[in-house]
């Protein structure tokens, strides 16, 4: 019977234990005081000098969706503890290798985007910075045929990046 108590008085312990340490932080990496509950993200504006119709609306929802789906922020539309807001500055395909004919055998398709982070109860976080990703694709394919599959796999990236910097504190 002792040591039913015992083990009982043991998990109390190391439960009460890792809850306090655990603060804000969640296992997703997210480290965000316990008094910040919302998070406002503005859409993201092309300003790029090649323009992609749906590329604004892709890369905001998918920022969106890493911080409600990694955190247990609220997303609000305005006034929100932490705000990104942003454009996309830069959408170009280069040629990167090129066969003996001179023809590119590989293209890269590169995104960047200027984000401005604001943490109204921790303005030392602030930052306005510009995250720049890049996907290759084989020359055979028209930029047509892979483009939205690119668009959303350098959307995710910088979506990630742009969480660490927020508030993964990497």
């Amino acid at each position: 019977m002792k040591h039913k108590h015992l083990n009982i008085v043991f998990v109390i312990v190391v439960s009460a234990m890792l809850n306090a340490c655990t603060g804000g932080y969640s296992f997703t990496g997210a480290d965000i005081d316990a008094n910040i509950k919302t998070i406002t993200i503005e859409f993201f504006q092309n300003r790029a000098s090649l323009v992609q119709p749906n590329l604004s609306s892709v890369f905001t929802e998918t920022l969106k969706d890493k911080f409600v789906s990694q955190t247990n922020l609220e997303l609000v539309n305005y006034s929100g503890d932490l705000k990104l807001e942003g454009e996309i500055t830069n959408y170009t395909v280069t040629a990167q290798s090129f066969q003996g004919n001179e023809t590119a055998a590989l293209n890269r398709l590169t995104i960047t985007v200027r984000v401005k982070y604001t943490n109204s109860l921790e303005p030392e976080k602030d930052f306005d910075t510009s995250f720049s990703r890049y996907a290759d694709f084989d020359s055979s394919q028209s930029l047509a045929s892979v483009e939205s599959d690119l668009i959303q796999e350098i959307s995710e990236e910088l979506a990630v990046d742009i969480f660490n910097k927020a508030v993964a504190n990497w």
